[in-house]
């Protein structure tokens, strides 16, 4: 075979189209000090990127399209949205890379809850609240609703004392506050630590399906592959305790339309939940009981989960 050529099973030697060293070059060129995982991710990252333009002989003006829209997710993106995010969200990429994250080994006996994304709309310091309040505020529409349930050791089932809940959803017009000027700072979210017993409760509502916002390169993605921007309705938390591994997940409405065909592919069949009626209770009509099973950091790292330690924990979603 000549040197600028490949084999072919039915043409014998025929020429490289695009240059066949280019792409090692590239990979080479990165110096001894970068550490042993950043070479491997990136030289893996450059090989898949040169595959994937070479395979569909992408063009200057497509690849300046995919820049301008990495780009207008950058100047879209700030401490209340965050653009990027959910143009990853929308591709599945955010979902897939929490599923690699913190999917237990499936020989496991037992799981923790199942995680899910963070998604674009989490905020960090959500204002701390005492159990049985509420996190809703200037809203008189809405199924509300009384959520309650433990916080437990997954293999033991023991209480965990000292876990934190962090959580947050849209409202009935299916706006997360800081897309709703009409909404008091903070809404809808809140922050609670269990006791001894791990028991937690609070009022909250029964959210919505709503759009993910349309207006920006996630929209116009969704639009040029003809697909729909509906998440279906959900709440989201992060659950946090000393000794733990920290988890974010969401649990989904069973009854919402949207339920099969999320557009961002987080909903898991164990994280499905039913809301309630609830009488008896004033400032409720539904009842939602969801306990929350966290694995230990001993426990994780003996079932394969990924970022087993406090220390590869501590950046954990702007802990």
């Amino acid at each position: 075979m000549a040197s600028n050529g490949i084999i072919d099973g039915n043409h014998g030697s025929r020429p490289h189209k695009f240059d066949p060293n280019f792409t090692q070059n590239v990979i080479n060129a990165t110096g001894p000090k970068a550490s042993p995982r950043m070479r491997k991710v990136m030289a893996s990252l450059i090989q898949h990127i040169h595959d994937f333009a070479r395979e569909n002989e992408i063009t200057v003006d497509e690849w300046m399209a995919g820049v301008e829209l990495m780009n207008e997710a950058g100047r879209m993106s700030t401490d209340r949205r965050n653009e990027g995010q959910l143009v990853c969200d929308v591709l599945g990429l955010e979902s897939l890379v929490d599923e690699i994250t913190f999917k237990l080994a499936s020989d496991a006996a037992d799981a923790p809850t199942a995680t899910a994304i963070l998604g674009p709309f989490w905020r960090k310091d959500a204002p701390v609240r005492k159990m049985g309040e509420t996190i809703v505020f200037g809203i008189d529409n809405g199924d509300r609703t009384y959520m309650h349930g433990r916080v437990l050791d997954y293999r033991t089932g023991e209480p965990i004392e000292g876990a934190e809940l962090d959580v947050w959803h849209t409202a009935p017009n299916g706006l997360y506050e800081q897309q709703d000027p009409d909404q008091p700072d903070m809404n809808l979210r809140g922050r609670f630590t269990t006791g001894k017993d791990g028991k937690y409760n609070f009022y909250c509502l029964r959210p919505t399906s709503y759009p993910i916002p349309y207006d920006g390169p996630a929209g116009k993605l969704l639009q040029l592959l003809d697909r729909h921007p509906m998440r279906p309705a959900h709440i989201h938390f992060i659950v946090t305790a000393p000794g733990y591994k920290p988890i974010v997940t969401q649990i989904f409405d069973r009854n919402d339309k949207h339920i099969t065909d999320d557009a961002v592919f987080a909903v898991k069949d164990s994280l499905i939940v039913e809301f309630l009626p609830y009488k008896g209770d004033p400032n409720a009509d539904f009842e939602l009981p969801y306990d929350f099973r966290l694995a230990s950091y001993d426990d994780a790292s003996k079932h394969s989960l990924a970022g087993t330690t406090e220390e590869s924990a501590s950046g954990f979603s702007g802990q």
